[in-house]
């Protein structure tokens, strides 16, 4: 519990707008419910949320002490009223989501409170299986990432040896990893493999493509398939062997083939046709297949998670029906 007394400056305002401001992590409906619950007092007893405070007023409030924190990156989950999660699988020691298109993977210089692993640990902390209080030394993580704009399979570990664990699985290339992706055009030939290498303009954010080495290039290699060709765009399935930034857009942009609605790497007369804001892509599976040991997480071996396609919009809009 801790008390404040009301001074000159705060006299006058409404108690729940004080209270906004006096305990700035605790999410503005969970303040409600404290004020309903009578766990804000004013001089000793419950009062309402549009009670105007007066100077020398003593408040209550039974309230945790996390939420009196100063706001950073690492505690903005607390922000987070109702966490918004499509959990596509869970168990003790990860979960993997379906990330929504437009919600960020992590914090950014604009955003570092609604992003996917500070609903993951709101989500966490909610059912009690974390707090940043019992563990100093590991916070639930992101075990990979996407786009912004792209949707699809994320995992975040919730304990460190998970972590570990999948990191390394990741490295050696024991999780296939399929997206779904709108293109214009038609691929000629249907299905094959893009390659090429790819070099990173750290200000631009962007990556070029070249048919040879280049000094600060790394390798890129996309197997793709096409399952639907309809009004002027072909729906492909993409299988990373390789793991570089945005390369299944900037390799298929480079074939003269980049993906609908696509602002960094499209042109801009197909997205003014397709009216899509943002590319066209979705990670819609991951095959876990361990040929070394996997400890905790041996019980994904040989196990498939799948974003089902009729859930994925452009595919239902542009491809409806289409088998994957």
């Amino acid at each position: 519990m801790k008390e404040f007394t009301i001074g000159k400056n705060d006299a006058g305002q409404r108690l729940d707008r004080w209270l906004g401001k006096a305990v700035p992590l605790l999410p503005a409906p969970l303040a409600q419910k404290y004020i309903r619950l009578k766990r804000v007092k004013v001089n000793g007893r419950g009062s309402q949320r549009d009670v105007r405070l007066q100077t020398g007023d003593l408040l209550q409030l039974y309230i945790n002490d996390e939420f009196f924190d100063t706001p950073t990156e690492d505690n903005a989950f607390l922000s987070i009223f109702q966490p918004q999660l499509d959990i596509v699988y869970e168990d003790e020691h990860l979960l993997v989501c379906n990330k929504r298109p437009g919600l960020l993977c992590h914090a950014d210089e604009h955003e570092y409170v609604s992003t996917l692993i500070t609903h993951i640990q709101a989500y966490l902390y909610q059912k009690k299986e974390w707090s940043p209080r019992w563990e100093n030394a590991f916070a639930p993580a992101l075990c990979n990432r996407i786009d912004r704009n792209t949707g699809g399979l994320v995992i975040a570990a919730k304990t460190a040896e998970a972590l570990r664990i999948m990191n390394d699985k990741i490295k050696g290339r024991e999780i296939s990893k399929f997206y779904l992706a709108a293109v214009v055009g038609k691929m000629n030939p249907p299905q094959g493999e893009l390659r090429g290498f790819l070099l990173k303009d750290e200000v631009k954010k962007q990556v070029t493509v070249y048919r040879k080495p280049v000094p600060g290039g790394k390798s890129a290699a996309t197997r793709y398939r096409t399952l639907a060709v309809q009004g002027g765009l072909s729906l492909v399935e993409c299988e990373l062997l390789t793991g570089r930034t945005h390369q299944i857009r900037a390799q298929f942009a480079a074939a003269g083939h980049p993906l609908a609605g696509d602002g960094k790497y499209g042109r801009r007369s197909d997205n003014q046709r397709t009216e899509r804001k943002g590319q066209a892509l979705w990670s819609y599976k991951l095959t876990f297949d361990f040929p070394t040991p996997a400890g905790c997480l041996e019980h994904l071996h040989g196990r498939t998670l799948t974003v089902p396609p009729e859930q994925i919009d452009f595919v239902r809009e542009w491809f409806p029906g289409t088998a994957v």
